[in-house]
C-alpha cells in the first residue's frame, strides 16, 4: 500500500514538472517573439527586416546607411502606392467601381497624397497600366491631325491609291473606281450654290476617303470667297479655309432670321362713349440671306409655318416681299455688322389711255422707295451667328423728276426686337447647280 502511494506521488510530481517546463517553454517563446517584433519595429532595422543594422551612435557610416535604408523604404512604398492607384484607375475605366474604391483606399493608406504624385507618362513595374496611358496619349495626338493620318494610311495600303473600298462584293460598278476629278465634282454638287456645308460634313462620315475629299482646301476656299469676297484673300490668322468658315462671323443661309413683335394700341371709342377698345397687335419680320449677296425681307402677321415655304427661292409671288443686297462689315471694335438696301419689286402697270380720254390727267410725281437696314451679328446660346440686333432703319424716297431724296430715320426702340435664326431643312434639300 505504501509503495502504491509513493508511485502515485512520484507521478504527480512528474506531471507538475512537465507542466511547469511546458509553461516555461511557452513563456520563453513568447518573450523571444516579443523581442524579435520590437527589434523589427526599431528604426535601425535593414530593408529585409532580418538583420539589424549597427547602432547609430557607433559610427558616422552606420547613420548614413540608416538614412539610405529609410529612403529605399519610402521609394518602395510610393511605387507600390502608384501601382495600386493605376490599378484602381483601370478598374474604374472598366466599370468596376467597387474594386476601384478598394485599390484607391489601399494606395492612399500607403501614401495619402499619391494622387498628386502620379505621372501617367511613366508605367510602374507591374500591371502595365501606365503603358496604356501612354498609348492613349498617342491616340489623342493622332486625332488632332486626322486628315494627314488618313492620307498616310491610304498611301501605305496599295500602290494605286483608292479613296474607298466596297464593304461587300457587288456586281455593279462601285464609286471607288471613279476618278478623283469626278468625285470632287460630285462633292461640289453636294455643297451646291446654296453652300450646304452641313451635307458636306455628313458625307465626310462615310469613310476615310470621303473625309479627305470633304477637307479639300479648294472647296473651302471657294466657299469663303462667296461669303466674304475679296476680303478673305489672306488666310492669316486662321490655319485653314475651313477654320475661317467656322470661326469668322457670317450670316447663315440654311434658314431664316425671324423676329416676333407685340404691342397694344388704343382703339376707337364706342358709339355710346362708355368704353374704348384696346387691340393687341402681333406681327413677324422675316429675313432670308443668299450666298450671292441678295436678301429678302418680309413683314407680315402670318406665322412662320405659312410663310417660311415661300422664302425658299427669290422668285416668290408674295407681293409684300422686299428684295435687295447686303454686305458684311468688320468694324474696328471687332463687331461684324450687316448693312442691306432693300426695295419693293418693281411692277410696270400699263397705262389705260381710254380712262383719261375725255378729261385732263393730273400728272402724278413718280418716286422710288428704298429701305436701309443696319444689323449687328451676334451669337447666343450654343449656336453661333444666330442673332441679329437692329442698329439702323431708314426710308429713302427718291423723286424721279428732280432726283431729290428724302430720308426718314426710324428710332430703334422696343418695337425692333432681335431676329433669331431658325434652320429650314427644305432650303438645302435640292441642288440647282454646283459650287
Amino acid at each position: 500500500m505504501a509503495e502504491a502511494e509513493e508511485d502515485c506521488h512520484s507521478d504527480l510530481v512528474r506531471t507538475d514538472d512537465n507542466e511547469r517546463s511546458g509553461e516555461a517553454n511557452l513563456q520563453a517563446e513568447l518573450q523571444m517573439f516579443r523581442a524579435q517584433w520590437m527589434f523589427e519595429l526599431a528604426p535601425g532595422v535593414s530593408s529585409s527586416g532580418l538583420e539589424p543594422l549597427p547602432c547609430r551612435a557607433s559610427s558616422r557610416g552606420s547613420g548614413v546607411k540608416s538614412v539610405d535604408a529609410r529612403g529605399k523604404q519610402e521609394i518602395a512604398k510610393e511605387e507600390k502606392a502608384k501601382e495600386l492607384f493605376l490599378k484602381a484607375v483601370e478598374e474604374e475605366q472598366n466599370g468596376a467601381l467597387y474594386e476601384a474604391i478598394k485599390f484607391y483606399r489601399l494606395a492612399m493608406q500607403l501614401v495619402p497624397d499619391i494622387e498628386f504624385k502620379i505621372t501617367y507618362t511613366r508605367s510602374p513595374d507591374g500591371d502595365g497600366v501606365g503603358k496604356r496611358c501612354v498609348e492613349d496619349n498617342k491616340e489623342d495626338d493622332k486625332m488632332t491631325d486626322l486628315l494627314s493620318d488618313f492620307q498616310q494610311q491610304l498611301t501605305l495600303q496599295e500602290s494605286s491609291v483608292k479613296l474607298c473600298q466596297p464593304e461587300v462584293d457587288v456586281s455593279q460598278t462601285h464609286i471607288s473606281v471613279l476618278p478623283m476629278e469626278v468625285l470632287m465634282y460630285i462633292f461640289r454638287w453636294v455643297v451646291s450654290s446654296d453652300l450646304d456645308l452641313r451635307s458636306l460634313e455628313q458625307l465626310s462620315l462615310v469613310c476615310r476617303g470621303f473625309y479627305i475629299c470633304a477637307r479639300d482646301p479648294e472647296i473651302w476656299h471657294q466657299v469663303c470667297l462667296k461669303i466674304w469676297g475679296r476680303s478673305c484673300n489672306k488666310l492669316v490668322p486662321y490655319a485653314s479655309w475651313r477654320e475661317m468658315f467656322l470661326e469668322r462671323p457670317r450670316v447663315r443661309f440654311d434658314g431664316v432670321y425671324i423676329s416676333k413683335t407685340k404691342y397694344i394700341r388704343q382703339g376707337e371709342q364706342s358709339l355710346d362713349g362708355f368704353y374704348r377698345a384696346w387691340h393687341q397687335v402681333e406681327y413677324y419680320r422675316y429675313l432670308r440671306f443668299f450666298p450671292d449677296g441678295q436678301v429678302m425681307m418680309l413683314t407680315t402677321p402670318e406665322d412662320p409655318p405659312s410663310i417660311v415655304p415661300r422664302l425658299r427661292t427669290k422668285n416668290t409671288r408674295t407681293d409684300a416681299i422686299l428684295l435687295g443686297h447686303y454686305r458684311l462689315s468688320q468694324e474696328t471694335d471687332n463687331q461684324t455688322k450687316v448693312f442691306a438696301v432693300i426695295m419693293k419689286k418693281k411692277e410696270e402697270k400699263p397705262i389705260d389711255y381710254h380712262k383719261y380720254r375725255y378729261f385732263r390727267r393730273v400728272p402724278v410725281q413718280e418716286t422710288d422707295h428704298s429701305f436701309h437696314v443696319g444689323l449687328q451679328l451676334c451669337s447666343s446660346g450654343r449656336q453661333r451667328f444666330n442673332k441679329l440686333v437692329w442698329i439702323h432703319h431708314s426710308c429713302h424716297i427718291t423723286y424721279r423728276s428732280t432726283g431729290e431724296t428724302a430720308v426718314t430715320t426710324f428710332d430703334i426702340d422696343k418695337m425692333y426686337t432681335p431676329l433669331f435664326f431658325a434652320r429650314v431643312k427644305s432650303f438645302t434639300a435640292f441642288s440647282e447647280k454646283p459650287l
